[in-house]
């Protein structure tokens, strides 16, 4: 048994200051013709039922591409838990699976994967992980969660806290291991972009 698409809504994370890209709304930043956050919508799309842009700047660029867009639901930049916050706050299906949008190629099923283990293992929270030089690292942006978190989200937060690690520890988190780790190379910096542009997926 695993997690129909349909009960899942995505959520792209575009709400952060840009600050390591000089300011710039890194959504925004175009890659191969598209804006980044629209690569990161279109590869999302045909793997959850709905979808979700958080951002905090620029709503009408955001707006334009077609889906619901929200900004965090806490003041100052607090981080992607804020995003999260406004994707679960917007969610209307049993789960959410978030994204960053500044990784465009990631997996094609990396839902169905996380899905599946979620499922498989009685798990609240669900993340990607992958091997950087032999060491398992976590990728905790794309973590696919039951959208019954909301109220322990809020506690977190309210409670001063903004470390994401921090909040999943508190829940049954299954760890997906997947092997190609340069499908979740991000651009964080200028020259990360032009990385990025030499390989395409």
């Amino acid at each position: 048994m695993s997690i129909s698409s349909a009960d899942i809504t995505g959520l792209i994370l575009a709400g952060g200051r840009g600050s390591r890209m000089g300011g710039v709304d890194k959504g925004l930043q175009n890659h191969l013709g598209i804006p980044l956050a629209m690569h990161a919508m279109l590869r999302l799309q045909p793997q959850v039922g709905a979808l979700l842009i958080n951002a905090n700047r620029n709503m009408s660029a955001y707006e334009s591409m077609g889906v619901p867009v929200w900004p965090d639901a806490v003041a100052d930049y607090p981080g992607p838990l804020a995003g999260l916050l406004a994707g679960l706050e917007r969610c209307e299906t049993p789960y959410l699976v978030s994204v960053p949008c500044d990784t465009p190629n990631f997996p094609h099923d990396l839902v169905e994967r996380l899905a599946h283990a979620l499922v498989e293992a009685d798990a609240e929270i669900a993340m990607a992980a992958t091997l950087e030089d032999g060491q398992p690292r976590t990728q905790p942006v794309f973590c696919l969660m039951s959208s019954e978190l909301l109220d322990s989200l809020v506690a977190f937060l309210h409670g001063g806290q903004r470390k994401i690690d921090r909040w999943t520890a508190q829940h049954r988190v299954v760890e997906v291991m997947f092997d190609d780790a340069s499908a979740f190379f991000n651009a964080n910096t200028a020259a990360e972009l032009q990385q990025l542009q030499a390989k395409p997926d």
